[in-house]
Parts: C-alpha cells; sequence; structure tokens
C-alpha cells in the first residue's frame, strides 16, 4: 500500500512540475502564399456541314459552324481559321476522290449578329491571307461560341462526289 501511495505521490510532483512550467519566450515568422493565373484559352470547333450542293441553283449552298472559346476573364484574343488543305491563292476549296474541287468560303458574322444571312462580306481568314476574328475580352472563364458562316457559290461545274477539306482554327492571346 505504502509503495501504491508513494507512486501516486511521484507521480502528482511529475506532474505539477509540468503544469507549473512557462515558456520562456515566443517568436513569429510570415507564410507567403503565391498563385500565377495563366493567360489561356481552349478552342474547339463544330463542322460546316453544307450537305447536298446542286451546281444548277441559282442560290449559293450556306450553312454555319461554330467556334468556342473558353478563356480566363480578361484575356483578349483573335481567332483565325486556315485556308484548309488544298487552297487556291486565297480561295478554300473541298477536293473529292478525283481531281476535282468545289471551292467555298468561311466569313466572319456581323458584329452583334447571332446567325448568318448572306450578306457577310469579311473573310474568316489567317491573319495574312485574311482577317483575324477579333474577340473581346473574356468577361469570365464561361465557354463563348461564334458563329462561322460558310457559303458555296452558284454554278460551280463539278462531278457527283463527296468533298471534302480540313481548316485548322486558331487562338491566339
Amino acid at each position: 500500500m505504502h509503495k501504491m501511495k508513494a507512486s501516486f505521490a511521484i507521480a502528482a510532483i511529475a506532474l505539477a512540475g509540468i503544469a507549473g512550467t512557462s515558456a520562456a519566450g515566443n517568436k513569429t515568422a510570415t507564410l507567403s502564399v503565391t498563385a500565377t493565373v495563366a493567360g489561356t484559352c481552349e478552342i474547339s470547333t463544330t463542322p460546316v456541314a453544307f450537305g447536298i450542293y446542286d451546281p444548277t441553283s441559282t442560290n449559293p449552298t450556306r450553312e454555319t459552324g461554330t467556334v468556342t472559346l473558353t478563356c480566363v476573364k480578361d484575356l483578349t484574343s483573335a481567332v483565325s481559321l486556315d485556308l484548309g488543305v488544298q487552297p487556291n491563292g486565297t480561295v478554300r476549296n473541298m477536293k473529292g476522290k478525283g481531281t476535282e474541287v468545289l471551292s467555298y468560303q468561311l466569313y466572319q458574322p456581323i458584329v452583334g449578329s447571332t446567325s448568318c444571312n448572306g450578306s457577310e462580306t469579311t473573310i474568316w481568314g489567317d491573319g495574312l491571307n485574311g482577317s483575324k476574328f477579333q474577340v473581346p475580352a473574356a468577361p469570365d472563364a464561361t465557354a463563348r461560341t461564334y458563329i462561322i458562316c460558310g457559303q458555296i457559290g452558284i454554278g460551280q461545274n463539278v462531278s457527283p462526289d463527296t468533298y471534302s477539306d480540313t481548316v485548322t482554327a486558331k487562338v491566339e492571346f
């Protein structure tokens, strides 16, 4: 029993010594926290799918595609569309299985317009062979979609075939 009381007494004295210990002082330091937001944009497209072209029609064939940008807030950018893989000067061409080509053009929408009506005149170019589409500063990082107005002119003397081209869209920021 005396052994047990002695053990409790020693433990109580040890705890009292720990509880009575005070800090000799303290120091502080600051921690710097930083981040950099990179100016960046993502770009995607939907195709301009003209469908069936009738060389005997007196009306141009028109269709739309889109380019979608997701850019960080306050970033201005410009979108260009190259001339495709078989241009003739500044004229874009779709190629069939043979050697024939079906000429077409891609136009920028009229400012403020949400559709294409055939009165578009600014060719959507690559900056060298036409105009880049100047995009206003992004108000936030929400995706914004812009119309591409495609048109095949009338009276092209081509054989029945499936014609296609590949155009590269690029965003500069």
